[in-house]
Parts: C-alpha cells; structure tokens; sequence
C-alpha cells in the first residue's frame, strides 16, 4: 500500500510560479512511476506529466516547457514545479504512484491516488 499527500495548492496570479509536493509512505518510493494529473470543474482528470523510477520526465503538451516534474527517492518526494501559470491550469492537481517502473498516461494505469491539492490561477 502506498499513501500520497500532496501539498503546496493555493491562489496564484497569471504567470506566477507554483511548487507542488507528493510526499510518498509505505512501499519503497523508487519501486515505482509517479504521475500529475489534473481535474478542472466539469472536466474529465487528465494527465499533466510522470516520472520513472528513474527520474526521467515526460510531460502534457499543455505544460511542457513550462512544467517541471522531479522526484527525490531518498525523500519519497515528487515534486510539480508550475512556471508561467495561466488561468487554464486552475484545477485540483492529484498526484498518483503505479505499480511499474515506467510512466503512464492513462489514470486508470495508477493505482494510489493522493487527496488533492487546488491551484488557483486568476488572470
């Protein structure tokens, strides 16, 4: 079992920074691939970006040269790096673990789900 809390939501103005935090407990951390996804009110969850066990990234076209994901094992953490924040990026942000080494982008490919964490972005 793997339990994610996510922190570092809030408001934010347009072209803002955010850092968001996926603290990670239970099973070993680099076991597996980690993911950001996204879910804006009246819209389907979807994928921002992932991580590999081995810290390679790979992003959403949305927020790609904008975002940044890492992770630190020896931590357990994930981390969202959010640059130039656009209105369009307001959504609770979810990270999520999946049992495999490797990034996916489908949600129903992850298995641990952390609560949430809003961003807000005005413009």
């Amino acid at each position: 079992q793997v339990m994610l809390v996510e922190s570092g939501g809030g408001l934010a103005q347009a072209g803002d920074s955010l850092r968001l935090s996926c603290a990670a407990s239970g099973r070993t951390f680099s076991d597996y691939a980690m993911g950001w996804f996204r879910q804006a009110p009246g819209k389907e969850r979807e994928f921002v970006g992932g991580i590999s066990w081995s810290g390679a990234p790979y992003y959403a076209d949305s927020v790609k040269g904008r975002f940044t994901i890492s992770r630190d094992n020896a931590k357990n953490t994930m981390y969202l790096q959010m640059n130039s924040l656009k209105p369009e990026d307001t959504a609770v942000y979810y990270c999520a673990a999946r049992n495999s080494v490797l990034i996916a982008q489908d949600k129903e490919r992850y298995q641990y789900w952390g609560q949430g964490t809003q961003v807000t972005v005005s413009s």
